[in-house]
């Protein structure tokens, strides 16, 4: 075996995905404790303390207890290199997951004991079974008062549409957690809560075992059973291959919080989950072993190190491998570069790296010229990626700075988290950047932008909401703007790359449009990077 497909065959690239408050930055600080990667999880909601989860960098999730924005972390755990993509919870950074997604092998869904499926799982969950790659479900927080793991299950199934096989079972929740039993070694594992270290106490019974008396007692031993045999009788059987083609979710219980069923979890996942798998591009599809060097452009931050008013673009390595100052060609730029400061990340914490493989992530400077869906490759070996969409904003609005002085640092602002994707931006027709009209999916993301501007960029601002609902790019280039016959709620706008739209308060407007000005062709979506 070659070191290139002895490397590329440790890689396991995965994204962590729940709906807000489950736990799922919880998980992802103990993942990183058994990885040795960190000594001591910080608490996510640890506002009276200055702990505070490593995937939660930027100072607003810090003062808020929420995560918005994907982190890229990366640790190693026994023979495997592990990425983690850990994206916002709150549903109005959605499309921020999307794309997070998109560089993922697998995902993780993180579901809270109490409360099953709720309204943000069912959108990630769609956005994965779109992509067709494998889910494994961590049922959370099964130290508090649960459902009953039966109606769980059942829940995940009706809601979500696919199969369960859980893994484990759980003995008990809330205070009568004693601990897991893992089906397949038919032995159960006790524990105890640890304060968040990485050394839990643990014992690994097997179901005769007489020292079991000491942990369970006998009605939840004959409940433990029963369950079993239930499972073993109507349960859907574990089937590699309905997994890694997302039609069945391989489901453990356990609590992030305090340990219990974490390691395991992870154990069984890296068995269960693949190394990066072949990507389509626009000549066909791209072996990650065969291939030479390419990868993807996914995320974009801006300030990460406020001392350095940085700027990072994160890339997705898809195949062949990467080396510090080896000549790449960026095909939307269409353009021979060096990949500068290239790094891999532990949140905010850094590390230049010589070398890099396929399903590893990386951050590399950007000046300026990335944007998200960009493909980068070998100059002797150039091709696209599929594009990554962009979602339709839903809430706008008109956005100036206070002090006319500070005009520079405001366009400068805007541009910067416009490219992140975290917001999309929009001027007057021919008109310069003195205002700008703002488009979000979410209004959560006006609050971020009205913070990181003023923390930032040192640019407060003045916000005021627009009626409009709905956004359509004109299809038809040799269109004048001016000259269509529009409602008068209508808006005549363009977006950054200089492509005209227009936005609309109803569905009603949309239609006097198309009625009165024959031929136009209005679009959902505008220009994609890729193919």
């Amino acid at each position: 075996m070659s070191e290139i497909q002895n490397e590329i065959k440790k890689r396991r690239t995965f994204a962590i995905i729940s709906h807000p408050d489950a736990g799922k930055t919880t998980l992802t600080e103990k993942l990183l404790l058994y990885g040795g990667a960190i000594n001591l999880a910080g608490s996510v909601k640890g506002k009276k303390t200055s702990k505070h989860a490593v995937s939660d960098w930027m100072e607003i999730e810090k003062q808020r207890g929420i995560s918005v924005t994907s982190s890229v972390l990366q640790f190693k755990y026994n023979d495997c290199c592990i990425n983690i993509l850990d994206t916002p919870g709150h549903q109005d950074f959605s499309e921020d997951t999307y794309r997070t997604l998109m560089a993922a092998d697998s995902a993780v869904m993180v579901i809270d004991a109490s409360k099953g499926v709720e309204a943000q799982t069912i959108k990630l969950f769609k956005v994965c079974l779109l992509r067709r790659i494998p889910i494994i479900t961590f049922i959370n927080k099964m130290d508090r008062d649960a459902k009953n793991p039966f109606e769980l299950l059942e829940d995940i199934e009706n809601v979500l549409g696919i199969n369960t096989c859980p893994i484990n079972w759980p003995v008990g929740s809330g205070k009568e957690f004693k601990g897991v039993y893992d089906r397949n070694k038919k032995k159960l594992l006790m524990f105890t809560a640890n304060n968040g270290q990485k050394e839990v106490d643990s014992e690994t019974l097997s179901l005769d075992a007489p020292e079991l008396k000491e942990y369970i007692n006998q009605y939840q031993m004959q409940e433990l059973y029963d369950d079993i045999d239930l499972l073993e009788g109507a349960g859907d059987s574990f089937d590699l291959e309905a997994v890694r083609a997302g039609k069945l979710t391989p489901v453990f219980f356990g609590s992030a919080l305090t340990n219990f069923g974490v390691e395991p979890f992870l154990e069984k996942f890296l068995e269960i989950t693949t190394s990066p798998l072949p990507r389509e591009a626009d000549c066909g599809i791209i072996d990650p072993v065969q291939s030479p060097f390419s990868a993807f452009v996914f995320k974009i931050q801006a300030n990460m190190n406020k001392a350095h008013r940085d700027r990072i673009a994160f890339m997705r390595i898809c195949s062949g491998k990467f080396e510090k100052d080896m000549e790449v060609y960026h095909v939307q730029g269409e353009r021979k570069m060096h990949l500068s400061q290239p790094q891999q990340l532990m949140a905010q914490e850094r590390e230049i790296v010589d070398e890099a493989y396929a399903g590893d992530i990386i951050g590399v400077f950007d000046p300026g010229i990335f944007s998200i869906g960009d493909t980068i490759c070998t100059a002797n070996n150039k091709f696209k990626y599929r594009g990554i969409p962009t979602f339709a904003p839903e809430y706008f609005a008109l956005v100036r700075q206070k002090d006319t002085m500070k005009r520079k640092q405001f366009v400068k602002g805007t541009t910067q988290i416009a490219r992140e994707g975290a917001i999309q931006i929009f001027k007057e027709l021919d008109a310069g950047m003195e205002e700008v009209y703002v488009g979000v999916v979410g209004t959560l993301q006006f609050d971020v932008l009205k913070y990181r501007l003023n923390n930032e960029y040192n640019v407060e601002i003045i916000m005021e909401s627009l009626p409009y609902k709905f956004i359509r790019w004109i299809g038809n280039k040799d269109i004048d703007p001016k000259k269509l016959d529009l409602a008068s709620d209508t808006k005549r706008i363009q977006d950054m790359n200089g492509n005209n739209l227009l936005f609309f308060t109803s569905y009603w407007s949309i239609d006097w449009a198309l009625e009165h000005n024959k031929g136009l062709i209005l679009e959902e979506f505008g220009n994609s990077q890729g193919f």
